[in-house]
Order: C-alpha cells, then structure tokens, then sequence
C-alpha cells in the first residue's frame, strides 16, 4: 500500500473529492454522544476526521491506516488544521488490530468504513473486526461504491474498469455480508442505495 500512495498521497484528496459520494453524508449523521470515541478504519490521508472532528466538537477522533505513506501525510493534515489534541492516528490493519494497544481503548462509540472495504482484500473480516469495536448502544457505518443498478450499463463497465486499475473492487455482497454479520453478533442493520446504486451505505447497531 505505501508503494501504491507514497506519489498518489500528495493529489488524493483532490481526486476523489468528484467521486467518493455519501462520505459527508455519513459525517454528518455520525452523532456520537458527547465526549464519546469514534474510529475510522482506513482513514488515508486523515481528510475525513478532520471533517467529523469539526462537525462533532464534542468528540474524540481516532484512525488508523495500514499505509504508513497515508498516515504521515494525515499526521500533517491534522497538524495544520490544528486538530492534533483531539484526533489520534495509528499504523493498523484493518482486519485485525488491538486498539487498546494503539490508543489505550478497547471500544468505541462510532465506528466507520468509507470507501475502505472496496480495497481490503479480506473485507469482510474488516467489517467483522469493526464490528467486535463497537461499544454498547455503538455504532458501526459503511459507505462505499453500490453496484450501479440504476445507471446505464455502460457507465457501470467504464466505471468498474477504471477502478479495476487502482485495485479498488466494489462488492456486490455487501448487504448479505452486512446481514450475516450483523444476525451472528446480535447488531441490528439498515442498508441504504444513494444516487441510483452509485454508492451503498450500511449500518450495524449494538443495543
């Protein structure tokens, strides 16, 4: 993964800014409860905490990102925006981590995937992994690319295709996965399609 962003760091943001849809929706109804924890798996150049710790002031941010080449550049982001006491980063795989050890916590409040699961080969361990994060009354969020059902055919083939050259794989068992899950650990779940199956988001909830 550093190989793949050391150079694509440096414009990412700015790229897929056209193209990542749903991510600021997924901030926005976030509503972690005050002084509450919140974790982004695969949280790349830092661009959504920032956003998320400036909507819920109240909170406590964390990420962590298995590319070292991302999180230094999220370390500067956070750095500059002056956020550094109120969000956390760390080195982990997404599939297995100890986030007691990385950030002397075991579970958190809110937790959310965007645009990760597309890219981590073992996704659905990654979002069983989320899932065992979760606090009680916690929640875990996912947003990533949909299946493209309501768009032209060949716009769903150009699409995939491109996406294919940077290794990203939209999944097309997502909510059964998320289903699955979520009945094996007692979470109840919400799926939702965005903009004609463009993008799909997915909700697990821990009462």
């Amino acid at each position: 993964m550093d190989a793949i962003y050391r150079t694509q760091r440096h414009f990412y943001d700015l790229t897929r800014k056209y193209y990542l849809l749903g991510r600021d929706r997924l901030i926005r109804h976030l509503s972690p409860p005050p002084g509450g924890s919140v974790l982004e798996i695969g949280c790349g150049t830092g661009r959504n905490l920032i956003v998320a710790a400036r909507t819920w002031p109240d909170a406590r941010f964390f990420g962590i990102d298995i590319s070292e080449a991302m999180l230094e550049t999220a370390r500067a982001k956070v750095a500059k925006a002056g956020l550094t006491g109120r969000i956390t980063l760390a080195q982990g795989d997404a599939t297995a981590f100890d986030a007691q050890a990385l950030f002397g916590i075991r579970e958190f409040d809110r937790v959310f995937q965007s645009y990760t699961l597309s890219m981590i080969p073992d996704w659905q361990g990654a979002i069983r992994e989320a899932a065992a994060k979760l606090a009680p009354g916690g929640r875990l969020d996912i947003v990533d690319f949909g299946q493209q059902n309501g768009l032209p055919a060949l716009w769903r083939k150009l699409l995939f295709a491109w996406l294919a050259k940077f290794d990203v794989s939209p999944r097309a068992d997502l909510r059964k996965v998320v289903e699955t899950i979520g009945q094996g650990n007692g979470l109840e779940t919400d799926f939702l399609s965005l903009r004609l199956g463009y993008a799909w988001t997915a909700r697990l909830t821990r009462r």
